[in-house]
């Protein structure tokens, strides 16, 4: 039973660093598109929403890196990585993205294909692609500090980014 817990507990340490990046992004993201769509009269995510969404993509990313192919390019200069790993999550966090769009259609169309024919009829495509944008930048600086951390470790990365820390006694 404690080899369980102690399982648990480091899944869920795992999972915690890139579930707050999510977190703290989805919330940017969110508030950008309430910017943007002050006065349409379009309802937007709850804290909530946002908070399921950075849960699923923060285990998203755990599960993405154990796939074989995402780790491709381990022996070449970082860069590549992080160029590889950016386009795989972006591909994700574009089809996410579009999925909670079509959701919203869904609800009101008697069928998904006629839910999606909606949705690009309506859509601001403008304003989809700028979400998009600023997505692909988010999770670009989410994949340069994950593969400097992969490749110096995360201890000498905090160390570096914060400074050393207090020693407690």
């Amino acid at each position: 039973m404690k080899a369980i817990l102690l399982k648990i507990k480091h899944e869920a340490m795992k999972a915690l660093p890139p579930t707050v990046f999510f977190f703290i992004i989805l919330h940017i993201v969110a508030v950008i598109r309430a910017l943007m769509m002050k006065g349409t009269g379009v309802s937007l995510p709850v804290s909530a929403s946002v908070l399921i969404a950075s849960l699923v993509l923060g285990k998203s990313v755990l599960v993405a890196d154990m796939l074989p192919f995402i780790n491709r390019f381990p022996e070449k200069p970082l860069i590549w990585n992080v160029l590889w790993k950016t386009l795989m999550y972006a591909l994700v966090a574009l089809v996410v993205h579009y999925l909670e769009r079509l959701y919203e259609f869904w609800k009101e169309a008697p069928s998904f294909s006629e839910a999606n024919d909606m949705l690009w009829n309506a859509m601001n495509w403008p304003q989809f692609w700028a979400v998009q944008i600023l997505l692909v930048t988010l999770i670009f600086m989410y994949c340069v500090f994950s593969e400097l951390a992969r490749a110096i470790g995360k201890e000498r990365l905090k160390k570096m980014f914060l400074g050393p820390l207090p020693v407690d006694g």
